[in-house]
Protein backbone atom coordinates (compact mmCIF):
# COMPACT_ATOMS: atom_id res chain seq x y z
CA UNK A 1 0.00 0.00 0.00
CA UNK A 2 2.65 2.80 1.01
CA UNK A 3 6.39 2.86 0.84
CA UNK A 4 8.57 5.68 2.14
CA UNK A 5 12.48 5.55 0.84
CA UNK A 6 15.16 7.87 1.73
CA UNK A 7 12.71 10.51 2.57
CA UNK A 8 14.52 13.37 3.34
CA UNK A 9 13.11 16.75 4.76
CA UNK A 10 15.34 20.29 6.27
CA UNK A 11 14.46 23.32 7.73
CA UNK A 12 17.04 25.90 7.57
CA UNK A 13 20.10 23.96 9.42
CA UNK A 14 17.55 21.72 11.37
CA UNK A 15 17.32 17.68 9.51
CA UNK A 16 13.68 17.17 10.84
CA UNK A 17 13.63 13.61 8.78
CA UNK A 18 16.79 11.57 7.44
CA UNK A 19 16.85 8.97 5.15
CA UNK A 20 13.39 7.69 6.55
CA UNK A 21 12.07 4.65 5.03
CA UNK A 22 9.81 1.53 6.02
CA UNK A 23 6.83 -0.26 4.14
CA UNK A 24 3.27 -0.94 4.66
CA UNK A 25 1.27 -3.68 3.79
CA UNK A 26 -2.32 -3.01 2.46
CA UNK A 27 -4.56 -4.34 5.65
CA UNK A 28 -2.10 -3.50 8.41
CA UNK A 29 -2.42 -1.44 11.06
CA UNK A 30 0.99 0.62 11.50
CA UNK A 31 2.34 2.53 14.94
CA UNK A 32 4.55 5.42 14.46
CA UNK A 33 6.03 6.44 17.75
CA UNK A 34 8.91 8.32 19.01
CA UNK A 35 9.89 10.77 21.44
CA UNK A 36 8.14 14.84 21.05
CA UNK A 37 10.50 16.36 17.85
CA UNK A 38 11.33 12.73 16.60
CA UNK A 39 9.31 13.78 13.08
CA UNK A 40 6.26 11.80 13.08
CA UNK A 41 4.32 15.01 12.28
CA UNK A 42 6.43 16.01 9.82
CA UNK A 43 6.52 12.52 8.05
CA UNK A 44 2.47 12.81 7.98
CA UNK A 45 2.81 16.11 6.68
CA UNK A 46 4.76 14.47 4.04
CA UNK A 47 2.02 12.00 3.42
CA UNK A 48 -0.70 14.39 2.92
CA UNK A 49 1.35 16.78 0.83
CA UNK A 50 1.70 19.90 3.32
CA UNK A 51 5.42 19.58 3.33
CA UNK A 52 6.97 18.79 -0.15
CA UNK A 53 10.53 16.79 1.36
CA UNK A 54 13.94 17.89 0.24
CA UNK A 55 14.82 14.43 -0.83
CA UNK A 56 13.27 10.67 -1.42
CA UNK A 57 9.98 9.15 -2.48
CA UNK A 58 6.60 7.91 -1.56
CA UNK A 59 4.72 5.28 -3.15
CA UNK A 60 1.04 4.50 -2.42
CA UNK A 61 -1.10 2.08 -4.16
CA UNK A 62 1.86 1.80 -6.94
CA UNK A 63 2.29 5.39 -8.15
CA UNK A 64 3.96 7.87 -6.89
CA UNK A 65 2.58 10.21 -4.29
CA UNK A 66 4.87 13.35 -4.36
CA UNK A 67 3.64 14.02 -8.11
CA UNK A 68 0.22 14.77 -6.34
CA UNK A 69 -1.23 18.29 -5.25
CA UNK A 70 -2.83 18.01 -1.42
CA UNK A 71 -5.99 18.57 -2.84
CA UNK A 72 -6.20 15.05 -4.71
CA UNK A 73 -5.70 13.14 -1.87
CA UNK A 74 -9.04 12.69 -1.31
CA UNK A 75 -10.09 11.04 -4.04
CA UNK A 76 -6.81 9.23 -3.75
CA UNK A 77 -8.46 7.61 -0.85
CA UNK A 78 -6.44 8.92 2.25
CA UNK A 79 -7.50 10.57 5.16
CA UNK A 80 -6.14 12.08 8.16
CA UNK A 81 -7.30 12.99 11.28
CA UNK A 82 -5.14 16.14 13.46
CA UNK A 83 -3.21 15.84 17.23
CA UNK A 84 -5.03 19.02 17.56
CA UNK A 85 -8.58 18.99 16.42
CA UNK A 86 -9.42 20.38 12.79
CA UNK A 87 -13.42 20.43 13.34
CA UNK A 88 -15.47 23.49 12.70
CA UNK A 89 -17.05 24.84 15.75
CA UNK A 90 -19.91 26.61 14.86
CA UNK A 91 -20.99 24.00 12.43
CA UNK A 92 -23.12 21.14 13.21
CA UNK A 93 -21.53 17.72 14.02
CA UNK A 94 -23.23 16.19 10.73
CA UNK A 95 -21.91 18.97 8.84
CA UNK A 96 -18.46 18.46 9.78
CA UNK A 97 -18.41 15.23 9.11
CA UNK A 98 -20.22 16.17 5.58
CA UNK A 99 -17.04 18.06 4.97
CA UNK A 100 -15.24 14.83 4.38
CA UNK A 101 -17.80 13.61 1.76
CA UNK A 102 -17.61 16.88 -0.30
CA UNK A 103 -14.82 15.47 -2.65
CA UNK A 104 -17.61 13.40 -3.70
CA UNK A 105 -19.89 15.55 -4.90
CA UNK A 106 -20.31 16.50 -7.91
CA UNK A 107 -22.21 19.20 -8.77
CA UNK A 108 -20.99 22.07 -9.92
CA UNK A 109 -21.60 25.99 -9.25
CA UNK A 110 -24.22 26.56 -11.20
CA UNK A 111 -26.04 23.37 -10.37
CA UNK A 112 -25.49 23.55 -6.91
CA UNK A 113 -27.06 27.66 -6.86
CA UNK A 114 -29.92 27.04 -8.37
CA UNK A 115 -30.91 23.19 -6.47
CA UNK A 116 -31.09 21.48 -9.26
CA UNK A 117 -33.06 17.98 -8.39
CA UNK A 118 -29.91 15.87 -9.14
CA UNK A 119 -28.34 17.99 -6.60
CA UNK A 120 -30.98 17.28 -3.92
CA UNK A 121 -30.89 13.82 -4.57
CA UNK A 122 -26.87 14.11 -4.15
CA UNK A 123 -27.21 15.94 -1.20
CA UNK A 124 -29.55 13.19 0.43
CA UNK A 125 -27.54 10.42 -0.23
CA UNK A 126 -24.00 12.31 1.33
CA UNK A 127 -26.32 13.02 4.58
CA UNK A 128 -27.59 9.40 4.54
CA UNK A 129 -24.18 8.31 3.98
CA UNK A 130 -22.88 10.85 6.71
CA UNK A 131 -25.66 9.78 9.25
CA UNK A 132 -24.82 6.00 8.59
CA UNK A 133 -21.45 6.85 9.96
CA UNK A 134 -22.87 9.06 12.76
CA UNK A 135 -24.93 6.34 13.62
CA UNK A 136 -21.74 3.59 13.90
CA UNK A 137 -19.85 5.89 15.74
CA UNK A 138 -22.85 6.56 18.60
CA UNK A 139 -22.84 10.75 17.58
CA UNK A 140 -26.59 10.32 15.97
CA UNK A 141 -28.04 12.10 19.13
CA UNK A 142 -25.55 14.83 18.64
CA UNK A 143 -25.77 15.04 15.00
CA UNK A 144 -27.61 18.05 15.18
CA UNK A 145 -25.70 19.89 17.80
CA UNK A 146 -22.79 22.04 17.38
CA UNK A 147 -19.19 20.83 18.02
CA UNK A 148 -18.34 23.90 20.36
CA UNK A 149 -18.72 22.67 23.93
CA UNK A 150 -18.96 19.05 23.02
CA UNK A 151 -16.78 16.70 25.23
CA UNK A 152 -12.86 15.89 23.91
CA UNK A 153 -13.54 12.07 23.61
CA UNK A 154 -16.95 13.56 21.46
CA UNK A 155 -14.86 15.54 19.51
CA UNK A 156 -12.64 12.70 18.65
CA UNK A 157 -14.97 10.58 17.40
CA UNK A 158 -16.76 13.33 15.09
CA UNK A 159 -12.84 13.50 13.41
CA UNK A 160 -12.75 10.08 13.08
CA UNK A 161 -16.39 10.03 11.21
CA UNK A 162 -15.21 12.98 9.09
CA UNK A 163 -11.93 10.82 8.09
CA UNK A 164 -14.78 8.03 7.28
CA UNK A 165 -16.63 9.96 5.03
CA UNK A 166 -13.62 10.45 2.90
CA UNK A 167 -14.08 6.23 2.29
CA UNK A 168 -10.27 6.06 2.54
CA UNK A 169 -7.84 3.35 1.85
CA UNK A 170 -5.49 5.05 4.02
CA UNK A 171 -6.26 6.59 7.11
CA UNK A 172 -3.38 8.38 9.06
CA UNK A 173 -4.45 8.83 12.91
CA UNK A 174 -2.56 11.53 14.72
CA UNK A 175 -2.51 11.03 18.46
CA UNK A 176 -6.53 9.65 18.22
CA UNK A 177 -6.18 8.74 21.96
CA UNK A 178 -4.61 11.63 23.85
CA UNK A 179 -6.36 12.88 26.36
CA UNK A 180 -8.74 10.54 26.81
CA UNK A 181 -9.68 8.33 29.76
CA UNK A 182 -8.56 4.65 30.41
CA UNK A 183 -12.03 3.12 29.00
CA UNK A 184 -12.35 5.59 26.50
CA UNK A 185 -8.69 4.15 25.16
CA UNK A 186 -9.97 0.67 25.01
CA UNK A 187 -13.02 1.45 23.56
CA UNK A 188 -11.43 3.31 20.81
CA UNK A 189 -9.08 0.41 20.09
CA UNK A 190 -11.49 -2.08 19.64
CA UNK A 191 -13.95 0.56 17.40
CA UNK A 192 -10.64 0.73 15.42
CA UNK A 193 -9.69 -2.53 14.80
CA UNK A 194 -13.66 -3.29 13.79
CA UNK A 195 -13.74 -0.15 11.33
CA UNK A 196 -10.47 -1.68 9.80
CA UNK A 197 -12.05 -4.80 9.04
CA UNK A 198 -15.29 -3.41 8.01
CA UNK A 199 -13.88 -0.99 5.94
CA UNK A 200 -10.65 -2.53 4.71
CA UNK A 201 -8.73 0.12 5.54
CA UNK A 202 -4.82 0.49 6.09
CA UNK A 203 -4.20 2.44 9.24
CA UNK A 204 -0.75 4.64 10.67
CA UNK A 205 -0.89 5.90 13.83
CA UNK A 206 0.93 8.70 15.50
CA UNK A 207 0.64 8.23 19.16
CA UNK A 208 2.52 8.26 22.25
CA UNK A 209 0.26 5.90 24.38
CA UNK A 210 2.57 2.92 24.52
CA UNK A 211 -0.29 0.39 25.67
CA UNK A 212 -2.22 1.42 22.89
CA UNK A 213 0.20 1.10 20.45
CA UNK A 214 1.34 -2.12 21.19
CA UNK A 215 -2.01 -3.79 22.38
CA UNK A 216 -3.55 -2.69 18.70
CA UNK A 217 -0.94 -2.20 16.00
CA UNK A 218 0.16 -5.18 13.69
CA UNK A 219 3.66 -3.45 12.70
CA UNK A 220 5.76 -0.42 14.84
CA UNK A 221 8.10 1.85 13.66
CA UNK A 222 9.96 4.09 15.59
CA UNK A 223 11.54 7.55 14.84
CA UNK A 224 14.49 9.44 16.88
CA UNK A 225 15.77 13.17 15.73
CA UNK A 226 14.49 12.45 11.96
CA UNK A 227 16.15 8.63 11.48
CA UNK A 228 14.05 5.53 12.03
CA UNK A 229 15.72 3.61 15.30
CA UNK A 230 13.17 -0.13 15.29
CA UNK A 231 10.97 -1.32 12.29
CA UNK A 232 8.85 -4.35 13.42
CA UNK A 233 6.45 -6.65 15.24
CA UNK A 234 5.43 -4.70 18.25
CA UNK A 235 7.11 -6.91 20.79
CA UNK A 236 9.92 -6.87 19.22
CA UNK A 237 10.18 -2.83 19.08
CA UNK A 238 9.36 -2.61 22.51
CA UNK A 239 12.50 -4.79 23.61
CA UNK A 240 15.05 -2.98 21.25
CA UNK A 241 17.51 -1.47 23.65
CA UNK A 242 17.34 1.89 20.41
CA UNK A 243 14.09 2.09 21.48
CA UNK A 244 14.13 1.54 25.22
CA UNK A 245 17.61 4.90 25.58
CA UNK A 246 15.20 6.46 22.83
CA UNK A 247 12.35 6.93 25.76
CA UNK A 248 13.93 5.99 28.93
CA UNK A 249 17.77 7.20 28.61
CA UNK A 250 20.56 5.52 29.35
CA UNK A 251 22.31 4.85 32.42
CA UNK A 252 24.77 7.70 33.84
Amino acid sequence: MLEISQLTVRFGGITALADVGFRVASGELVGLIGPNGAGKTTLFNCLTRRYTPDAGAITYAGAPLLDQPPHALARLGIARTFQNLGLFPRLSVRDNVLVGAHHRAGAGFLSAGLRLPRVRREEARLRAEVDELLERLELSDVADHLAAGLPFGTLKRIELARALAVRPRLLLLDEPVNGLSHGEVDEFAARLRDLRADFDLTVIVVEHHMGFVMNTCDHVVCLEFGRVIADGEPEAVQRNPAVVAAYLGTAA
